[in-house]
């Protein structure tokens, strides 16, 4: 499969998309990107790298960093976790407060804001320094010791943060939430805020497409079965209110973030990253779904 120069037809195929939707303005440091960038990469598991466009440009990751918490927090907790957050579907916006009230405090999984809040509040129980392991297991599982958190960015979404306020003291009016609200919420919001590229990202989920091969970094440890259902929650929940339009178009496992980034795996075949800041209505990018739809669609390679 001659993946470099698809990636070069699938760029030049998307370009009518190109002006299509805007980054993310309700959070001021992302408002300031250049909406106009894009980059891609494909890592297979035989370690081959394609790459194109500004792959090597880092992002916020956002909400893909969920899947590296989820990762932790299985890890940590087992299956005990699904205790305080469910397996399914929301249907509803990542940032719902309906919802999580009409469920008594416990998130629909641990995809939408109110999950990643809670498995926040797991790590922090956990993990003696919380900032550092954290950052310690994404160094690790890239390969990239110079990955960081943006303070700036983190700072930005605590000042306008006031849903995911909300959300965190409806948590804790539930009991689902055991550590100062604050505490958490800076944790959370620094965990959105790391930077990666494509290439990074791409080398990350490597070990989410391959459970064949052992899951093992620092001290986060998962089995084949965790992994392929790390994957089973990506499939289903990964793309806000998106997932079913996601599953249908692109048919691959992945996880996307309102800093414009998708990452997605194919099991036992590659893993894939794609940027591009501007998003449509539902928070996800518009050039980067059309290209991962172009990328199954070309290959003939989806997992259905």
């Amino acid at each position: 499969m001659d993946y470099q120069k698809i990636l070069k037809d699938i760029h030049q195929e998307i370009q009518p998309y190109a002006t299509i939707g805007k980054q993310a303005d309700y959070i001021p440091a992302l408002a300031k990107i250049n909406p106009d960038q894009f980059g891609m990469c494909i890592r297979t598991i035989q370690d081959e790298t394609f790459m194109h466009g500004e792959a090597t440009t880092g992002f916020s990751i956002q909400s893909i960093s969920k899947v590296f918490s989820l990762a932790m927090c299985l890890s940590l907790e087992g299956d005990n976790l699904w205790k305080r957050v469910g397996k399914e579907p929301s249907g509803t916006a990542f940032n719902s407060l309906v919802q999580l009230e009409v469920e008594k405090g416990i998130p629909r999984n641990p995809f939408i804001n109110a999950g990643a809040i809670v498995m926040t509040d797991i790590l922090l129980k956990h993990l003696k320094h919380p900032e550092e392991e954290y950052l310690r297991f994404i160094r690790s599982i890239s390969g990239n010791d110079l990955i960081g958190y943006n303070e700036q960015v983190a700072l930005s979404e605590r000042e306008n943060g006031y849903l995911n306020a909300a959300i965190a003291n409806l948590l804790k009016y539930h009991r689902n939430i055991s550590n100062d609200i604050e505490r958490v919420l800076h944790f959370y919001f620094l965990q959105c805020s790391i930077e990666m590229s494509c290439y990074d990202l791409s080398k990350a989920f490597l070990p989410f497409a391959n459970h064949k091969q052992a899951f093992a970094f620092e001290n986060i440890t998962l089995t084949s079965s965790q992994v392929k259902r790390i994957n089973a929650i990506m499939q289903t929940c990964g793309f806000y209110d998106e997932a079913g339009e996601f599953s249908y178009l692109v048919g691959l496992p992945g996880k996307s973030g309102v800093g414009g980034g998708i990452a997605a795996v194919y099991p036992l075949r590659y893993s894939v990253a794609v940027w591009s800041p501007r998003l449509n209505r539902k928070g996800n990018s518009v050039m980067g779904i059309k290209a991962l739809e172009l990328l199954t669609t070309q290959t003939q390679e989806s997992i259905f």
